[in-house]
């Protein structure tokens, strides 16, 4: 019950998530964006976050945490609201680059409270966290769907969901730790500055790289996948929105199962072990998904990409923490520095889109399972382990 805030912070994130990605057919035909503009609205709120989350979480180490979640919670309901408000590019672009920073105090704090609470158990308690996110991905949708189907608008649907974040933060007020008596006063700039410095000298020894660096090519298939997924339906495999709506539902439902798979299978197998396996069935299942052309078989290989890539983040970011053992803060810090490269993935994938074709485009994101094939720690599969002990 402690880490019940959290958890909900996390699948309120990723509802709005689901919803703002199966909602971009709707969004792209009411608003007249291109391509190139999507994968503006794709990168530009990502870069101003990351440029702002670095401070955010130095301070969440050294100041008030409670308060820096409670007012990320404001700004995350106005940023939903004005998206439903949005009348033009410019206007949802600055709606998002407040929804992103928003989203990296309310949210980002929230997962490095929640990694404090058991720092013995990182990888498992991230799985849960990717449970209640995978939890909101599925709910997007059919959100989107069912207030469609009852008259709201991908415009009405922002408007429930910036009041839903309201009750979600009203809940966290109730729940959430005070904040030490000892931490007053905003630490000076020197103080700041120091805890910076400490956070990049942890890049020294290398782990903490690795795992930074792989976290945002893992993102190609995920997060950024997802992003391009509703679009790639429409336009490359000529299907309905209401059947792109599907394929999205299909690939987090599936994912879903196996977030929640995930969570028994890590008290038996090593996480690296089960990450090691997946990298080589999406480098199977991606290529075939983008050849084959019956929507069928299209969505039986999405729905097995969704289960097959659902323990990356977890088990990525796990290690992250457990690379810099009682320093969540400099964790957030370091992962919204290097985010600046993942955010400029989808940027150069709307890109290539506008000027190739989303389908061709769309290979490029198979650089991310190839990044962790190369990345991860060498080491034989457990198969091929217990076939040499035999």
């Amino acid at each position: 019950m402690l880490n019940l805030p959290f958890l909900l912070i996390e699948l309120l994130d990723e509802l709005v998530f689901g919803v703002n990605q199966a909602a971009w057919p709707l969004m792209r035909t009411d608003l007249r964006l291109s391509y190139l503009q999507i994968g503006l609205l794709l990168s530009v709120p990502g870069v101003v976050s990351a440029i702002l989350e670095p401070l955010l979480g130095i301070l969440g180490d050294v100041w008030k945490r409670r308060l820096l979640i409670l007012g990320g919670g404001i700004c995350f309901a106005l940023a939903c609201l004005l998206t439903g408000l949005s009348t033009g590019f410019i206007f949802l672009l600055t709606a998002l680059c407040i929804f992103y920073p928003a989203s990296g105090a309310f949210v980002s704090l929230s997962q490095a409270s929640l990694m404090d609470s058991d720092p013995d158990r990182h990888e498992h308690n991230m799985a849960r966290w990717t449970l209640a996110g995978s939890l909101g991905v599925v709910l997007g949708p059919l959100l989107l769907s069912g207030l469609a189907f009852a008259g709201f608008g991908w415009r009405g649907v922002f408007i429930v969901l910036a009041v839903l974040s309201l009750l979600v933060l009203i809940f966290a007020w109730q729940r959430l730790p005070k904040t030490p008596a000892s931490l007053g006063a905003l630490p000076s700039i020197a103080e700041v500055w120091s805890g910076l410095r400490g956070a990049l000298a942890a890049l020294r020894g290398g782990e903490a790289l690795r795992w930074l660096v792989l976290l945002q090519f893992s993102d190609l298939m995920l997060d950024v996948l997802l992003g391009f997924l509703a679009l790639y339906f429409v336009d490359v495999a000529r299907l309905t929105e209401a059947q792109a709506a599907l394929g999205i539902a299909v690939w987090s439902g599936l994912g879903l199962l196996g977030d929640f798979l995930l969570i028994p299978l890590l008290e038996k197998v090593g996480g690296l072990d089960a990450l090691r396996v997946s990298v080589l069935v999406e480098l199977l299942l991606f290529p075939a998904f983008l050849l084959v052309t019956n929507p069928l078989v299209k969505f039986i290989l999405l729905g097995l990409l969704g289960l097959f890539n659902s323990g990356w983040y977890a088990i990525l970011k796990g290690r992250l923490y457990s690379s810099m053992p009682g320093r969540s803060g400099a964790v957030m810090t370091l992962d919204s520095l290097f985010s600046l490269l993942g955010k400029i993935l989808p940027f150069g994938i709307g890109l290539a889109a506008q000027f190739f074709g989303l389908g061709p485009a769309m290979w490029l994101l198979l650089l991310g399972p190839i990044a962790l094939l190369v990345g991860l720690p060498k080491k034989a599969f457990p198969c091929s382990a217990h076939i040499a002990r035999s």
